[in-house]
C-alpha cells in the first residue's frame, strides 16, 4: 500500500499510480521547501538522456514523488512544464552498481504522460519498465565482469636470463611498469622489453629484490628464469642406443 501523501496534485497522483503499477510500490512524496529544495541528490540519479533530463537541466524541482518498488526498482515523478496538465516519469538508477558498468548501456529515457495515473500505470508497464529492465540486466552483467576481473589473479612477471642481463616483456599495466622503472629496469623501446645490465652484480640483485617487494604490494608474484638451453653449432643431438635384438631362436 502507497504511504500517506499530502493532497497535493503531483501526491494525489502519485498515490494512485502507485496502486495501480502492477507488484508493491511505496511511495514517498519531496515536498517543496522554497529556495532551499534539497532535490538535487534525487534528480541526479534520474536515469535518463531525453526529454526529463533536458526538463530538469533547464529548471529546478520544486516537489517531486519517488515510487519504489519492493525489488529495489524507483521511479521519479515530477510536474510537467508547460501548458497543460501532465507529469515527467523516470526510471532512477540504481544505487548499489559502479559507474564503471553504465558504460557502453542506453539509457532507459523517461516518458511524458498525462494527469491521467491509469493510463500512466499502462504507458510505465509496457513501454519504460521493460528498457528499465533490459538497461538493469546490462549494468549488472556489466558489475559481475568488473568483479571478476578485479578478483582474478594477475599473471606473475617473469624475469628471464639473456647472458648476464634480465629482460622483462613490456606489461600492458602502467603500475607494473612503474614498478620495474623504479626499481633500475630500462626499456628497450625497439624490443618492447625491460632490461637490467647485469654490469654490476650486487646492484643488480638489490634491483631484483626491490622490483619483487615492490610487485607483491600490487599483488604480482616474480617468476627468474633461464632461456632453454641450445645444442653448440656442428654438434647433434645423442641419439638413445639401439635396444638389444635377440638372436633368433631355431626350434628343432
Amino acid at each position: 500500500m502507497p504511504d500517506p501523501t499530502p493532497d497535493t496534485g503531483l501526491g494525489s497522483f502519485a498515490a494512485v499510480l502507485a496502486g495501480e503499477l502492477p507488484g508493491a510500490w511505496t511511495i514517498t512524496y519531496h515536498p517543496d521547501r522554497g529556495s532551499a529544495t534539497g532535490h538535487d541528490a534525487l534528480t541526479d540519479q534520474v536515469w535518463d538522456m531525453n526529454e526529463v533530463a533536458n526538463t530538469l537541466a533547464r529548471r529546478g524541482v520544486d516537489h517531486c514523488a519517488v515510487l519504489t518498488r519492493e525489488d529495489g526498482t524507483r521511479l521519479f515523478v515530477a510536474d510537467r512544464p508547460g501548458p497543460g496538465e501532465g507529469y515527467l516519469i523516470a526510471a532512477m538508477a540504481p544505487a548499489d552498481a559502479p559507474a564503471e558498468a553504465f558504460r557502453g548501456v542506453r539509457e532507459p529515457d523517461g516518458i511524458a504522460v498525462a494527469a491521467d495515473p491509469f493510463s500512466a500505470a499502462e504507458d510505465i508497464h509496457y513501454d519504460l519498465l521493460p528498457r528499465y529492465d533490459k538497461a538493469l540486466a546490462q549494468v549488472h552483467a556489466n558489475a559481475a565482469r568488473l568483479t571478476g576481473s578485479s578478483s582474478a589473479e594477475p599473471e606473475p612477471v617473469a624475469m628471464t636470463w639473456s647472458d648476464d642481463t634480465l629482460v622483462v616483456e613490456r606489461p600492458d599495466r602502467d603500475d607494473i611498469a612503474g614498478a620495474l622503472t623504479e626499481a633500475g629496469f630500462v626499456l628497450d623501446t625497439a624490443r618492447g622489453v625491460f632490461v637490467l645490465s647485469g654490469d654490476d652484480s650486487a646492484r643488480q640483485a638489490a634491483s631484483v629484490q626491490a622490483a619483487g617487494h615492490r610487485l607483491s604490494q600490487l599483488g604480482v608474484s616474480v617468476v627468474l628464469r633461464h632461456p632453454p638451453a641450445r645444442p653448440a653449432l656442428g654438434t647433434a643431438a645423442t641419439m638413445p642406443p639401439n635396444p638389444p635384438v635377440a638372436a633368433p631362436h631355431h626350434s628343432r
